[in-house]
């Protein structure tokens, strides 16, 4: 019996919930399929799938079959990209982790060209504002805006700044009056991104002066872009990055405030980051992205 391809039918089966549905994603006759798992069950000495004419289900051992038959299917997968990804040109499978509105806006516009270049790369990305874990969730890379968390035996690299700036529209500043000095918010209806508790500070810095402000208001959202939509209905003050809303500075339909400042939530950095781990060094599909990343206009090309 070939056991690892055994292990492959078993995992395909459970997932298709049926063995024609394995044999049509593997390619293979159904009494193949059947005739493989009946081997493995016998090889085994436990019954690992429930078989009735309407579907299959998983017995207990199965079950616990299943996790780690598809642990080790992973890991082979893992293996064989692994010394492919070592060639000339990067081959495989690349998992990465984008935060949702810079992904959206910055990376993805530029992803379908960069994709044509490499045709035997198979690109999985998944867009989130949640801290990744690399291990656990199989992401080769992760970008991260600000601090990246700190995390033992993972590589940070920085690949660009962004600023972050105080704007409101002329609607609010009309209704509410315009703050002449940082300290002036503590008076204002301020937009707070959602993250750790609901006190928030702003830190100001302008030369060797620093400002610490306690923010507060009526609204906050884990949404980049929602406050950016609050803002522009002139309902607050936000703390946006410039690759949100340069656009509608220019256009003036948010206007800047304290620019001669640099600003930013309690003790964030205003670093783009990219964090993949160390076994991924030398990696042409992490190469290849970097590289894309490097390339891009906007905020990965600017230092403050």
């Amino acid at each position: 019996m070939d056991k690892l391809l055994a292990l492959k039918m078993f995992v395909e089966t459970v997932d298709a919930k049926g063995f024609s549905a394995a044999a049509r994603r593997l390619d293979l006759a159904t009494s193949s399929v059947t005739r493989a798992l009946d081997g493995l069950e016998a090889s085994l000495g436990a019954v690992l799938l429930n078989r009735s004419t309407r579907q299959i289900t998983v017995t207990e051992a199965g079950a616990t079959y299943y996790q780690r038959a598809r642990r080790i299917l992973d890991a082979v997968e893992e293996a064989d990209a692994l010394i492919a990804d070592r060639g000339e040109e990067p081959v495989g499978q690349l998992r990465v982790s984008l935060p949702v509105a810079f992904g959206r806006r910055c990376i993805a516009p530029y992803l379908g060209g960069w994709l044509a270049k490499y045709p035997q790369l198979e690109v999985d990305v998944t867009l989130t504002d949640d801290i990744v874990d690399l291990v656990g969730e199989r992401v080769d890379l992760s970008v991260r805006l600000g601090s990246p968390a700190s995390y033992d035996n993972v590589v940070a690299r920085e690949i660009g700044r962004f600023r972050r700036r105080v704007v409101a529209s002329p609607a609010y500043l009309e209704s509410r009056g315009c703050p002449d000095d940082p300290v002036d918010l503590v008076n204002h209806r301020c937009l707070r991104f959602s993250y750790g508790t609901r006190d928030q500070v702003w830190t100001f810095r302008q030369g060797d002066s620093e400002t610490k402000v306690p923010v507060s208001g009526h609204f906050r959202s884990n949404n980049i872009d929602v406050l950016r939509d609050i803002a522009l209905a002139g309902a607050g003050i936000g703390l946006l990055p410039d690759w949100l809303i340069d656009d509608d500075i220019q256009s003036q339909r948010l206007m800047p405030l304290f620019d001669a400042w640099s600003v930013n939530p309690d003790q964030a950095s205003s670093a783009i980051s990219a964090l993949y781990l160390p076994n991924q060094r030398g990696s042409r599909r992490i190469a290849a992205f970097l590289d894309l990343l490097a390339a891009l206009p906007g905020p990965t090309r600017r230092r403050d």
